[in-house]
């Protein structure tokens, strides 16, 4: 499923543009250690952690999309990380485990 067609059904706030790019799975984890060594390729991030280095990890990791739960505010250098690494970043009040129950659904990957 496309970044963008994701983010049809799941109506988040969309912080950056939108690559084209494929979303297979999610992956929820705040210990970026953590993402890097256990996140699959094509996934999106399900995270709180809003900083300049998700982005840098999200990228080493083959993440296509970052989610930050809980109504956690972008810092201005983390979205044009973002944009230059072609990684989407969107924004949920939802906290982690909603999110990833919400993007499971979308993905067809629980029920």
């Amino acid at each position: 499923m496309k970044i963008k067609e994701l983010n049809e059904i799941l109506n988040f706030e969309l912080l950056t543009t939108c690559p084209d790019s494929e979303i297979v799975t999610a992956y929820t984890s705040d210990l970026l250690s953590d993402v890097m060594g256990n996140a699959p390729d094509d996934s999106v991030l399900i995270t709180i952690q809003a900083h300049k280095n998700t982005i840098a990890v999200a990228s080493l990791a083959g993440i296509n999309a970052v989610i930050l739960c809980n109504n956690r505010k972008a810092p201005e250098d983390m979205l044009p990380a973002a944009e230059k690494e072609e990684i989407a970043v969107l924004s949920t009040g939802l906290n982690q485990f909603d999110t990833s129950i919400a993007v499971g659904r979308a993905l067809e990957l629980c029920k």
